[in-house]
């Protein structure tokens, strides 16, 4: 797993890149209300806002960590927005893409290097 300098993290699995955020950004969001997904299908580009999470503090924006094509949404977090909180780094995955470039990956930070931003 890698994460991001925007709080989310990233897990290659066969040439896709399942996209969340990590339990550093979901405290900070406290309790999770509402998830706008994006569609199937919809083409983003790296730094595009993909996914409005709304919480009881504040609505903030999820953006791609890479130019390429969604390809699953986590439907679940329609019905229950909580799991973000609950299993950030779990079942509340919001996201998977087909990246135009796998090779992205290795841009993203390691664990140490995450843990050396956030604290």
């Amino acid at each position: 797993m890698r994460y991001t300098k925007d709080h989310e993290w990233v897990a290659l699995e066969h040439s896709q890149f399942s996209v969340g955020v990590t339990e550093y950004a979901a405290e900070q969001l406290g309790d999770v209300v509402f998830v706008e997904l994006p569609e199937e299908g919809q083409r983003v580009e790296e730094g595009d806002e993909a996914v409005i999470i709304e919480s009881v503090k504040a609505a903030s924006e999820i953006v791609a960590p890479a130019s390429g094509e969604i390809v699953e949404v986590n439907s679940d977090l329609e019905e229950n927005p909580g799991l973000i909180n609950e299993e950030p780094q779990g079942a509340g995955w919001i996201f998977r893409m087909v990246p135009d470039d796998p090779t992205d990956y290795d841009s993203f930070l390691d664990q140490d290097s995450y843990e050396m931003l956030i604290s």
